[in-house]
């Protein structure tokens, strides 16, 4: 009995131990610039800045009126932050770090709340980048999406952004395009309405 007590116990511990080891998540891996951009962003959490096009070449149009970006909402791995265009609420960047590195995710929503058919496309880090600046190549998913929606020249996007203390700037480049909208972080304006398929 006393041999069978100490086997059952010891199957016990042995079985606890992995259970544990299944339920307990990894923590994320990250590093020093990327966690550094990462709460350089977040600082500003709760605040919205206006904006203005400072590069746009060739000339697309679609930027037109009061431009504000809104560090929305804030999580230990995850930043929302909507871009408003006038009276247009349907874009959302979302930063996430991913564990290998930071990933930058275009959530475009449609009035009524529902995606878009062009939404979800972005790109991930694919270098340490910088505590001020990152890079964001289109991800393979965006490629795909691209092509199917006849845009194909889209494919070699990149998208940076840059925090400095007086500036936040959205930028877009690809062989014979740039786009770059520049963020003024020290005069902090009225919150904007809540972005199109999102919730207080």
């Amino acid at each position: 009995m006393y041999k069978t007590l100490i086997t059952t116990t010891i199957a016990l511990t042995f079985s606890a131990a992995i259970s544990a080891n299944i339920v307990q998540p990894a923590p994320l891996v990250s590093i020093t610039s990327h966690d550094a951009y990462f709460d350089n962003l977040r600082a500003h959490c709760g605040k919205a800045y206006e904006g203005k096009v400072s590069i746009d070449n060739p000339q697309s149009g679609g930027f037109e009126g009061r431009l504000v970006m809104h560090v929305r909402n804030c999580t230990d791995t995850q930043l929302q932050i909507p871009f408003h265009v006038g009276d247009d609420h349907s874009r959302t960047w979302i930063i996430t770090k991913t564990g290998s590195g930071l990933s930058l995710k275009h959530d475009h929503r449609k009035k009524d709340g529902s995606h878009d058919v062009s939404t979800m496309y972005g790109g991930h880090t694919t270098d340490a980048g910088w505590a001020n600046v990152q890079s964001f190549p289109a991800d393979q998913y965006s490629k795909e999406l691209f092509s199917r929606l006849g845009n194909p020249q889209s494919n070699t996007n990149i998208w940076q952004m840059y925090i400095y203390p007086q500036t936040f700037s959205y930028r877009l480049i690809r062989e014979g395009r740039e786009f770059r909208v520049d963020f003024d972080l020290t005069k902090p304006v009225a919150l904007p309405p809540t972005p199109w398929g999102y919730k207080d």
